[in-house]
C-alpha cells in the first residue's frame, strides 16, 4: 500500500519541502481521476475491461477526461443553441422589434444553411490543422461574438434595420458554426471510441435542456418582461460559446492526418465523387435530407396555430410553453437517444422518422378539429416533434462518425452537411407552397417527408456492429 505524504514540514531532514506538496498533488490528481474514471463508467457502462474501438492507446487513457470535457463544453453550446434558436426566440424577437415577416421567415434557412454550406469548401484548409479543436474552439468565440451583437441589436435597433442586422449577425454566426460541424465529428472520433459517442453528445443535449427549461419558465411566468429576459438570455448564449470554446482547447487531442489541405475547388469535386464510390454514403444523405422536415416545420406549425389571429405577435404569445416544449423534449429524450445510438444508429433514425411523421400527422388532425388553437394543443404536438428531431440529430451524427474512417470522416461530414444545406434553402420554397397550397399542405407534405425517411433509414446497415466502417 503507498503512502502518501501531507502537505506539511519535509518527513525526512534535508528533504525539499517543494516534495511533499507534489505527493499531495499526486494524492489530489489520482483521486480526481479515479472519481472521472467511475463518474465515465457509470454513464458508458464501461468496465475496466474495456476495448477501446477506433482509437489509439494513448487516447483511450485519456478518454474518460475527454469525455467530460466533449459533455460540458457541448452542453454549454447546446444551452446557448436553445436560448437564440432562431425557430422560436429569434422569430419573436423580430416580430416584437416590428422587422417584416419576409425577414424573419429567412432566419432558420440562414442558419441551418449557413451552418452548412461551406463546409465542403472549408473542410480541405481545416484538414491542413494537425489538431482541429484549435478550429473548433475559434468558431465557437465568433459564434459568442455574433450572439452578442444579436443582443447589442435588439437593444438599439427596431423595425427593418434590426431586422437585417441581426439576420447578419446570424449569418456570422452560422458561418462559425460551419467551422465546429465540420470539425467536431472529427475531434470527436479521434478522442472518443466507438459506442461511447452518443452517449456524450446525448448527455450534453440533456444537461443543457435542463437550463433552457427554466427559460421557458420564467417566460411563461410572466415576473419578468419578455423583451428583457430574452435579450439577457442570447447575452448569456454568447458568454457560453466563448467559455466553451476556452474549455475545448483543453482536450488531449493526437494529431491526425492533413493530407487534402490544397486547392478548394479540386477537393470539392474529389469529395463529390465519394458519392458514387459509396453506397451507404448515398443512403445516409438520402435519410438525412428527408429528415430536415424536422427542423423547417416548427415555424409553419405556429402558422397554423395562430390563423385567424389579427395579430402576427400573436404566434408568438404563448413562446414560453413551446420553449418549455421543446427543451423538456430535449431533456428527456436526448440521453436515451445517445445511447440507442451507441447501439443502432439506423434504429435511432427509423424512429425518429416515425416519431416526426406522427407529430405532424397528429398537428393536422388537431387542427381540422380546430383544437390548435388551444394553450395545450400546439406545446403537445411541437413536443413530440422535438423528440423526434433530437433523435435525428442524434442519429445522424453518430451514424455518420461510425461509419467513416479518420481518413474520411471529414471529407464525409462536408459532403454530407453541404448537400444538406443545399435541401435547406430548397426548403425555403416551402413559404411558396404555404402561399399557393395552405399550411396544411406543407405541414402535410413534411409529414410524408419524415415517413419515408424512416423507411429509408432500413437501408442503411448496422455501423456500431463492427470496429471497421461500414461502406459500399
Amino acid at each position: 500500500m503507498r503512502i502518501y505524504k501531507r502537505p506539511c514540514e519535509p518527513s525526512h531532514p534535508g528533504e525539499p519541502k517543494e516534495l511533499a506538496f507534489l505527493e499531495t498533488d499526486a494524492i489530489s490528481s489520482e483521486m480526481s481521476t479515479d472519481t472521472t474514471q467511475k463518474a465515465f463508467e457509470m454513464l458508458t457502462g464501461e468496465d475496466d475491461g474495456r476495448v477501446c474501438k477506433d482509437i489509439p492507446e494513448n487516447a483511450c487513457q485519456d478518454q474518460p477526461r475527454n469525455f467530460f470535457t466533449h459533455v460540458i463544453s457541448l452542453s454549454m453550446t447546446k444551452l446557448a443553441d436553445g436560448l437564440i434558436d432562431p425557430k422560436l426566440v429569434l422569430s419573436w424577437l423580430l416580430t416584437g422589434l416590428g422587422a417584416p415577416s419576409a425577414i424573419v421567415g429567412l432566419l432558420v434557412p440562414v442558419r441551418e444553411a449557413g451552418a452548412l454550406l461551406p463546409q465542403l469548401f472549408t473542410a480541405a484548409g481545416l484538414r491542413a490543422l494537425p489538431q482541429r479543436k484549435w478550429a473548433w474552439a475559434a468558431g465557437s468565440a465568433v459564434q459568442g461574438l455574433s450572439a452578442l451583437a444579436i443582443a447589442l441589436f435588439s437593444l438599439f435597433l427596431e423595425g427593418v434595420m434590426a431586422g437585417w442586422a441581426i439576420l447578419g449577425a446570424l449569418a456570422v454566426l452560422a458561418l462559425a458554426r460551419s467551422v465546429c460541424s465540420v470539425t467536431y465529428k472529427d475531434v470527436l472520433g479521434k478522442t472518443v471510441s466507438k459506442s461511447k459517442r452518443g452517449t456524450a453528445t446525448g448527455l450534453a443535449s440533456s444537461l443543457s435542456a435542463g437550463v433552457v427549461i427554466v427559460f421557458g419558465v420564467l417566460l411563461v411566468s410572466g415576473v419578468i418582461e419578455k423583451i428583457s429576459i430574452v435579450t439577457a438570455a442570447i447575452f448569456f448564449a454568447g458568454g457560453l460559446w466563448l467559455a466553451a470554446g476556452t474549455l475545448f482547447t483543453t482536450l488531449e487531442e493526437d494529431k491526425g492526418a492533413t493530407e487534402g489541405g490544397a486547392n478548394s475547388f479540386k477537393v470539392f469535386l474529389e469529395n463529390f465523387s465519394l458519392l458514387k464510390e459509396d453506397g451507404q454514403l448515398r443512403q445516409f444523405i438520402l435519410v438525412r435530407g428527408l429528415l430536415i422536415s424536422t427542423a423547417l416545420a416548427p415555424p409553419f406549425m405556429v402558422a397554423l396555430a395562430s390563423q385567424g389571429s389579427a395579430d402576427t405577435r400573436e404566434a408568438f404569445g404563448g413562446l414560453g410553453y413551446l420553449v418549455v416544449a421543446s427543451a423538456l423534449a430535449a431533456l428527456m429524450s436526448s440521453y436515451v437517444w445517445g445511447r440507442l445510438a451507441d447501439q443502432s444508429s439506423r434504429k435511432v433514425l427509423v424512429f425518429s422518422g416515425l416519431a416526426g411523421a406522427v407529430a405532424l400527422v397528429l398537428t393536422l388532425v388537431l387542427s381540422g378539429m380546430d383544437l390548435l388553437e388551444k394553450t395545450w394543443a400546439l406545446p403537445l404536438v411541437l413536443f413530440g416533434l422535438m423528440i423526434a428531431y433530437q433523435g435525428v440529430r442524434l442519429g445522424r451524427s453518430t451514424h455518420l462518425v461510425d461509419m467513416a474512417t479518420k481518413e474520411n470522416r471529414s471529407a464525409y461530414t462536408a459532403l454530407s452537411n453541404t448537400l444538406i444545406g443545399l435541401l435547406l434553402l430548397l426548403g425555403s420554397l416551402f413559404g411558396l407552397v404555404d402561399a399557393v397550397f395552405g399550411t396544411e399542405m406543407v405541414i402535410g407534405v413534411m409529414a410524408g417527408m419524415a415517413g419515408l425517411a424512416a423507411l429509408s433509414a432500413l437501408g442503411l446497415k448496422e455501423v456500431q456492429d463492427t470496429d471497421e466502417p461500414v461502406s459500399d
